[in-house]
């Protein structure tokens, strides 16, 4: 751990003018300093915001960026999620805890690299993948981590690391990063770069009132595209409606849910369009603060989007009086986030941009009566932002009729796992899922995860129904599974993430998803009873109907959908116990090792 000094400390805070809801970019900034954010300096912090110590605390350990012990100067963090472990992440682990000479959640003994676990980092159509502090390296293999670790131990530098840039902006001189955008399908709305006139949407919006923009939001029938589907127009419409004077929008760049990564590529190749959307909304919610929260696993593209609005800002897009109308004022700032999958949640999302835990909060009131700093504020997701720009460019009619009955437009979908094209693609609603596995080479799938763990699990029977709200909803995530998957050692993957992942507030979700996982474990080793499979459908509809956020409530569904959909295979691993009676307790894997160490055996036993 680098020394830490009072004045230095000072400094860090007075540069967020003491503001205790920039609790978040104060943490960051002494974490990176610093290494770690240690007891003395959680205490100076306390007295430098005016706010107790225990809410700085709590803050730190909350995220799994953030630590209060030293670390290494340079924290490797792989990827463990299921697409990474499909593609040899195991084998990639041994590599690296091997060269290293350490284990995982392990430093190495001059305390120069750290070597750690990490969820989904936004990059299953190039797995297997790492970050490096804030670089990410894709497409590892054991001669690149071979290569990797000889790096970092001759020079302790990750920025050596990147061998080749990516296309489009990954190879901006701001950005320098291997990630490929893996664009497959260009649709009509998001990915028609060539139909994209600059901030034309903008320019009509303000045209228009904000009520006759929101109407045109509302006729064009947009849901927004973070899997909710709750329509935007009557979202802005709430927010608008509401009382108070200051009203904020925030944009939700926090793609967590594993397997997804189309917002990494919106981010990278279309903030424009993006920023563009963000202003419309403010224009018509009457707000003149915007933020963008930006997961922290994509902390590499921060400097190319604050370079993209300060371009904005230059050019009249964005601050006084933008396009020369006067009273429109509105300005966005990028907030970043540390590590934490709840903060998807939009409640959750706010107490992170307050610079809090992110906890989520209890509704009503919803976010669009009291929201960021108590304030009416609007929670749109990266995708449906690009669509607002595109529907008041082209008009709602052009939009609403693409897509489904209750789904218009189209839908960018991140596809990985078993199939020969994982990447982006903008498919119209309404696509099949078989449609879409031939689309994208998967000849022998035998399920398919849609919408990341928190969706379903479907298998062949269900080939045919079709991606929209009003059947297949997902915010973006699809997986694809072969003939050759255990897809109990999926749902377990999944389980695995979710008990990692609450936020512990209420017991339903911090006990219930462990008892679930605990008797997944059971049947996955030969150990279940045919009583078992009622048991965790049972438990699962109680942790859905009383759990208190978004997390809760879908954390049973890997375990639930498979049920469902995959019976056989549970019924395959369970039988009654012998006379009648298991014991759940086993005291001879217990007393085994201290039988080996005093060399004696159990009588009794």
């Amino acid at each position: 751990m680098m020394k830490y000094s009072e004045r230095e400390v000072k400094e860090i805070c007075s540069a967020y003018s003491c503001d205790s809801s920039r609790m978040m970019d104060i943490l960051r900034d002494i974490q990176k300093r610093f290494g770690c954010v240690p007891e003395e300096v959680i205490d100076l912090i306390a007295g430098q915001v005016d706010v107790a110590r225990v809410e700085v605390d709590s803050t730190v350990s909350f995220y799994a960026f953030f630590s209060k012990t030293p670390k290494g100067e340079v924290v490797i963090r792989l990827c463990n999620d299921i697409i990474d472990r499909m593609n040899g992440s195991d084998v990639i682990a041994e590599v690296f805890s091997r060269e290293l000479g350490i284990e995982f959640g392990e430093t190495t003994p001059d305390n120069k690299i750290t070597l750690e676990y990490t969820p989904c980092i936004g990059m299953c159509d190039q797995a297997p993948s790492a970050l490096v502090n804030e670089v990410v390296i894709t497409d590892l293999s054991s001669d690149k981590v071979r290569s990797i670790v000889k790096t970092l131990k001759e020079t302790g530098d990750p920025l050596k690391l990147v061998s080749r840039l990516g296309d489009g902006f990954n190879a901006h001189h701001l950005v320098k990063s291997m990630v490929h955008n893996c664009i497959r399908r260009k649709g009509k709305v998001v990915f028609a770069f060539a139909d994209c006139d600059p901030n034309a949407g903008l320019e009509k919006a303000i045209s228009m009132s904000p009520v006759e923009v929101i109407n045109v939001i509302k006729n064009a029938r947009l849901r927004g595209r973070g899997g909710a589907g709750f329509p935007t127009g009557m979202k802005w419409e709430f927010t608008r409606g509401a009382e108070g004077n200051k009203k904020h929008v925030i944009c939700n760049a926090d793609e967590g849910e594993p397997g997804t990564f189309k917002d990494r590529v919106i981010l990278t190749e279309l903030s424009n369009l993006l920023f563009e959307g963000m202003t419309i909304a403010g224009y018509a919610i009457g707000a003149e603060n915007g933020i963008l929260y930006l997961r922290g696993e994509y902390a590499y593209l921060y400097d190319f989007l604050a370079s993209v609005l300060n371009f904005r800002r230059k050019k009249g897009f964005l601050g006084s009086n933008i396009l020369g109308k006067p009273g429109f004022n509105f300005d966005i700032r990028i907030q970043m986030g540390a590590g934490a999958y709840i903060c998807g949640e939009e409640t959750a999302l706010i107490s992170s941009c307050e610079g809090s835990r992110g906890d989520p909060k209890n509704r009503p009131p919803f976010p669009a009566q009291k929201g960021y700093l108590s304030s009416p504020t609007c929670v749109n997701n990266v995708e449906t932002l690009c669509c607002v720009v595109r529907i008041l460019d082209k008009g709602a009619a052009w939009f609403a009729e693409m897509g489904s009955m209750g789904s218009a437009g189209t839908k960018l979908l991140s596809i990985s796992g078993d199939c020969q094209s994982p990447g982006v693609y903008e498919f119209p609603f309404g696509i099949s899922v078989r449609e879409l596995l031939r689309e994208v080479g998967a000849i022998n799938a035998v399920a398919v995860q849609i919408g990341g763990p928190s969706g379903q699990m479907i298998g062949e029977d269900d080939f045919d129904r079709t991606i929209c709200y009003d059947d297949l909803a997902t915010g973006g995530s699809v997986m694809v599974f072969g003939s050759e998957r255990n897809i109990l050692e999926a749902v377990k993957c999944f389980m695995d993430f979710f008990t990692e992942e609450s936020c512990g507030y209420c017991t339903p979700c911090r006990v219930g998803n462990v008892l679930l996982k605990r008797c997944l474990e059971n049947i996955i080793a030969g150990k279940g009873e045919p009583s078992d499979l009622d048991y965790l459908k049972d438990l699962g509809e109680t942790i859905k109907t009383a759990s208190r956020c978004g997390l809760g409530q879908t954390s049973p569904n890997p375990i639930l959908t498979t049920l469902q959909n995959f019976r056989p295979v549970y019924e395959a691993l369970v039988h009654e116990a012998k006379d009648g009676c298991r014991p759940s307790f086993d005291i001879h894997a217990v007393l085994k090792d201290a039988q080996n160490i005093t060399g004696r055996k159990s009588v009794y036993f």
